[in-house]
């Protein structure tokens, strides 16, 4: 089992979205800026966030995306599952078919650790992620970054 880069940064990216959904659609570019991540990567991982009807792209000046039915109905597996990355720590897929064929010696502990592992992301909210005083100050300080890029960026293109 392992977490990908891809579904790290996809629940980050949502975790971000649900933090500043009373700001309205939020673009990539802001996201992007607030966690470091490419904006080309971005699109990759929203598009199938958006496929996976977790997030709404809006259009048009002003424009970005917003969470599809709030942060409480949307769990970290969900999001994980989403962009494709695996909560799987068998090496066969749990096909069963890990020793020649057949079942390994290990195989039903793996898979007990996948369904436990499932369970565990899915009963986390990005609601209950947004809750939690330690994730707000991560946050809170990310934003006083982010603007500062901001203001030195305007700063120098007026330069």
């Amino acid at each position: 089992m392992r977490l990908t880069t891809k579904g790290r940064y996809a629940v980050t990216a949502m975790l971000d979205l649900a933090l500043h959904e009373d700001q309205g659609p939020i673009t990539l570019a802001d996201i992007s800026m607030r966690q470091g991540v490419s904006i080309s990567y971005l699109e990759q991982l929203f598009a199938k966030l958006r496929r996976s009807k977790l997030v709404e792209s809006v259009r048009g000046p002003g424009g970005g995306y917003r969470l599809a039915g709030g942060a409480a109905a949307i769990s970290v597996a969900q999001i994980v599952e989403a962009v494709n990355d695996s909560m799987d720590a068998t090496r066969c897929l749990g096909k069963g078919d890990c020793q020649e064929g057949e079942v390994c010696l290990t195989h039903h502990l793996w898979s007990d650790l996948s369904a436990r592992l499932r369970q565990f992301l899915n009963d986390i909210t990005l609601a209950e992620l947004v809750s939690r005083e330690d994730i707000r100050r991560v946050s809170s300080r990310q934003d006083r970054i982010s603007r500062a890029r901001h203001t030195v960026s305007e700063l120098e293109r007026i330069i």
